[in-house]
C-alpha cells in the first residue's frame, strides 16, 4: 500500500480541468466555423459574379441575374447587378453571410466580375 501524503490528494483534478476547458474549445470551434463561412462567402460571391458577367456577355444583361442565382443557394440572399459599359459587362454580386450565432451581423460581402461582350460573326 502506497504511503499517503498528508493533506489533500489530487483525485478528480482531470475531470475538473476537462469540464473547465470544454466550453472554451467549443467556443473556439464555433469561431473557426464562422471564419470558414465568411471565407466561403467571399469565394461564392466572386465565382457568382464571374459566372454572371460571362452569361451577360454571351446572352445579354438580362441573363446576368439568373446566372448569378443559379450557383448560389437562397440562404445566402444573393443580389446581382449587371451594368454594360462600352464593350464590357460588369457584374456585382452581394451575399449575406449566414451566422452561426443568432444576433451577430457581419454585413454583406460583394464579389465583382467582368467580361467582354461577345458578338456573333456575320
Amino acid at each position: 500500500m502506497p504511503a499517503r501524503r498528508g493533506g489533500r490528494d489530487d483525485r478528480g483534478q482531470v475531470a475538473i480541468e476537462f469540464v473547465g476547458t470544454v466550453p472554451l474549445i467549443l467556443l473556439l470551434v464555433a469561431a473557426v466555423w464562422e471564419c470558414v463561412l465568411i471565407g466561403y462567402a467571399f469565394s461564392l460571391a466572386g465565382n457568382a459574379a464571374d459566372e454572371a458577367a460571362r452569361a451577360g456577355a454571351v446572352h445579354g444583361p438580362a441573363a446576368c441575374q439568373a446566372a448569378a442565382e443559379e450557383h448560389i443557394g437562397a440562404a445566402w440572399g444573393p443580389k446581382a447587378v449587371c451594368v454594360q459599359s462600352g464593350d464590357i459587362i460588369r457584374a456585382r454580386v452581394t451575399l449575406g453571410v449566414p451566422v452561426f450565432f443568432p444576433g451577430l451581423d457581419f454585413g454583406e460581402i460583394d464579389g465583382t466580375g467582368g467580361a467582354a461582350l461577345e458578338k456573333e460573326a456575320e
